[in-house]
């Protein structure tokens, strides 16, 4: 953890947007590793998923300030295979790339990041547009993460990544390599280059590549993805280099500044708007106080950037800002999406997010009882392939889901509710069984890294409808029940919050140092539901409402 600036200040909470400002963070809630793309009037970010389905968000604007989601990109199992991949594995650090009449999308899938190794296989697909369809990925090297796809002026096109190191006593991070794409057969061809080792800052990460003004700018992210996170410019007159970096020092970064509102400032991509002005996508953290958990996890800010007279990118002041100067483009604002899901479609919109799975009808079924959301139970919370858990993320210090479940359980293996999610090990569960007796029972379960923690039991009809809610209200998740058209009441005393954070989950060490279980996701609010014992249990959501409060 930085040290310097000492000024403690009170968490950011603020979301006002004044005149001809943009608010950050533009996307709230996880939302991490930013891949910016703007084609003719159509602003794009893409952003990392990591075990959820679909697989690479995608947001679209036309004026950088208002934002829609679009259909995830990697939606099926042709697509994209989650089951198994442990937590924070999954999707890293897409890529989002436009030539050749194409959308070329570009990720990483970890299978695996622990003890000193990573699994980390690079595909690309392409579609004719961002909401797709898109073409079946095709696998590439895997020979390190966060890849992207740089075209250049003369139509060739290059594929960037880190050049990962397995070996005890090594740099993991051993630089950033290049090789050329074919971007009319699909292959890697020539030979492999590396172009930059990174500066002192070290943990050198996430390239991006542009050309403007007779230089190529290349874009890393160093210093680890937490407090130390910062974004380097280092740039070359050929694009296999040498490239020497701003001698400014980062274009951004909060180290070292405690005081700012949002933290962890790196992992940065560049936009140029159609009215000409510069803008940079980062990731960005907003802790419960000063150097704080983040329990909304990582999430996507804009900085405004000037060209220097010497030609570098700057942000003003190196730091991220809550409120920035929006371009000059006509306002274009999309209609809000109702609170509450009733659950009327053929499927889920694109707020929703479903575990390891996509929502497919024979576990998350929106046909087989009309205006609810039937969930097919699936593992146990802990487990990695079939879980049956259909949730949003978090966008707010204070948020809540309520829910009406209907739930018949047939014992003690059979659970659903509702939970505050961060992954298989860490999270706060309200859930509808039955006791040793047959009685149907209403429990808070936690997690608490791999600890259970069993809390308050309530004895219900039954039979019939139960109306759930959790609220994050940091920093606390709070579970309220009532039968319908009563009133709330509380289950049990205020849970952590904080727990359902990268800091917490990440917090210990394995003995060589590296982080033990890499955690890079975020709190969720979400139905779930177990049949432990594969016997066939459903349950009937009625509707779901989330708010911001």
């Amino acid at each position: 953890m930085t040290t310097g600036a000492t000024k403690a200040a009170a968490p950011d909470t603020t979301s006002a947007q004044q005149p001809g400002t943009l608010t950050n963070p533009v996307l709230p809630g996880f939302h991490p590793d930013p891949s910016i793309l703007r084609v003719g009037e159509d602003h794009y970010l893409a952003t990392s998923t990591f075990e959820w389905h679909p697989g690479v968000r995608i947001h679209h604007s036309r004026d950088l300030v208002h934002w829609r989601p679009l259909p995830g990109a990697l939606d099926s199992v042709r697509l994209l295979d989650l089951s198994g991949v442990p937590d924070s594995g999954g999707v890293w650090a897409p890529c989002l790339s436009y030539a050749h009449g194409l959308f070329h999308l570009v990720f990483t899938r970890v299978d695996n990041h622990h003890g000193g190794w990573w699994d980390a296989q690079n595909y690309v697909t392409t579609a004719p547009s961002a909401s797709g369809p898109w073409s079946d990925p095709v696998p590439v090297h895997a020979r390190g993460f966060d890849p992207s796809l740089f075209h250049d002026e003369d139509g060739t096109c290059w594929m960037l990544s880190l050049t990962g190191d397995w070996r005890p006593r090594r740099d993991p991070f051993a630089g950033i390599q290049a090789q050329r794409w074919d971007c009319a057969t699909g292959r890697l061809t020539g030979e492999v280059h590396m172009l930059f080792h990174g500066t002192a800052a070290g943990v050198t990460e996430g390239p991006h590549l542009y050309r403007h003004g007779g230089h190529y700018y290349l874009m890393t992210a160093e210093g680890g993805t937490s407090w130390d996170h910062q974004v380097t410019v280092a740039r070359s007159r050929t694009l296999l280099g040498p490239y020497e970096p701003d001698p400014a020092g980062p274009t951004l970064t909060s180290r070292g500044r405690p005081d700012l509102p949002l933290q962890k400032a790196g992992h940065g991509s560049l936009v140029r708007t159609r009215s000409g002005e510069w803008y940079l996508a980062h990731l960005t953290g907003r802790p419960d106080g000063p150097l704080g958990r983040c329990v909304l996890g990582r999430e996507t800010a804009l900085q405004r950037v000037e060209w220097s007279e010497d030609g570098w990118p700057r942000v003003a002041d190196g730091i991220p800002a809550r409120q920035v100067p929006a371009p000059r483009l006509p306002a274009h604002p999309f209609p809000h999406p109702p609170a509450r899901d009733d659950f009327d479609g053929d499927r889920l919109g694109p707020h929703w997010a479903t575990l390891r799975r996509p929502a497919t009808p024979d576990w998350a079924d929106l046909t087989a009882r009309p205006s609810h959301l039937r969930l097919h139970g699936g593992q146990s919370p802990r487990g990695l392939r079939t879980p049956s858990l259909v949730a949003r993320r978090a966008g707010s210090f204070h948020c809540s889901l309520q829910t009406s479940v209907d739930f018949d359980p047939a014992g003690v293996r059979q659970l659903a509710g509702v939970t505050a999610y961060y992954d298989s090990r860490t999270w706060h569960y309200a859930y509808v069984s039955r006791d040793d007796d047959g009685r149907r029972v209403l429990t808070v379960l936690s997690c608490d890294d791999g600890r259970r923690l069993e809390g308050p039991t309530t004895v219900l009809p039954d039979t019939g409808p139960v109306e759930l809610r959790v609220t994050l209200d940091l920093p606390h998740v709070r579970f309220e029940h009532r039968p319908p058209g009563q009133d709330w009441t509380a289950l049990g005393p205020p849970l952590d919050a904080t727990i359902l954070s990268d800091e917490y989950a990440g917090e210990k060490e394995a003995p060589d140092g590296r982080a033990a279980s890499p955690a890079f996701t975020g709190a969720f609010l979400g139905l779930w539901v177990q049949d432990i014992g594969a016997d066939g249990a459903f349950a009937d959501f009625d509707h779901a409402t989330y708010r911001e409060h």
